[in-house]
């Protein structure tokens, strides 16, 4: 493993993708441990991607108190039927909460026919109590959850907001080959929930994992484009404390 810096961010590059997924579960892991050895639960917001995958593989074997942990997730579909495997929350349910026993989990509703209060209602959960931990993965657009560049706002004034889908991140939602992707672009939802760009950096601790060759574009913007809207995940480089977690592919467009 290499690690470099740019501004506040902490880049770790590993060998591969068994490689990161293995870093970000032991450093996630013990910082949850080290939060629930201070306070009674903490609340952590988890990304739904295959990005996350040898992550979540990872992290459920640690040993972890989850009845003491309040979990989210970034961002859904608007109208996909609640059964589709294509949904953010199906998939955090298939690959993270029948593995293990989190006390509460929180779901974004993309299919409620009413998206703008579904909006207000999960704003209100994620602004109860203060959000401990986010975990995010990266867009092949530099998009953190569905903040794609022309709907980022780093001012944002919402916390959840309506968000239409650009055709960059729509096409990353296609891949025939995988049951938890589209099989043709035709059937990706053209809108979404989101949590925003400001809500995604209040957290405590952020933390970022993105594999693959598909990312190394986004991974190279991220590090070295101006920090603004035209390029969203660059926001991470404000974020003290903010780890990214990558690979040789993703990492392969970076001169370290």
């Amino acid at each position: 493993m290499k690690t470099i810096k740019k501004d506040e961010l902490t880049i770790q590059i590993h060998e591969d993708r068994p490689a990161l997924g293995k870093a970000a579960a032991e450093q996630i892991g013990q910082q949850i441990n080290e939060l629930l050895h201070q306070q009674d639960s903490v609340r952590i917001i988890f990304a739904s991607a295959p990005s996350q995958n040898e992550f979540l593989a990872e992290i459920v074997k640690k040993d972890i108190d989850w009845s003491r942990v309040e979990a989210f997730h970034l961002d859904e579909y608007i109208g996909l039927d609640d059964d589709a495997p294509q949904g953010f929350a199906n998939f955090l349910k298939e690959k993270l909460f029948s593995q293990i026993k989190v006390g509460k989990v929180h779901y974004i509703a993309g299919n409620t026919g009413t998206p703008e209060e579904e909006c207000e209602r999960y704003a209100g959960l994620l602004t109860s109590q203060p959000i401990d931990i986010v975990i995010l993965g990266i867009g092949e657009n530099t998009h953190l959850a569905f903040n794609d560049p022309h709907v980022a706002d780093f001012n944002d004034p919402k916390i959840v907001k309506i968000v239409d889908l650009d055709e960059k991140n729509r096409h990353q939602q296609v891949d025939p080959n995988d049951k938890n992707c589209f099989t043709s672009l035709d059937l990706v939802p053209t809108h979404a929930i989101t949590i925003t760009m400001p809500a995604l950096i209040t957290p405590r601790f952020a933390y970022a994992i993105v594999p693959g060759k598909f990312k190394a574009d986004a991974i190279f913007h991220t590090v070295n484009s101006p920090v603004s809207e035209n390029y969203p995940s660059t926001i991470l480089r404000r974020k003290q404390g903010a780890v990214l977690f990558i690979d040789k592919d993703s990492a392969s467009k970076l001169d370290y």
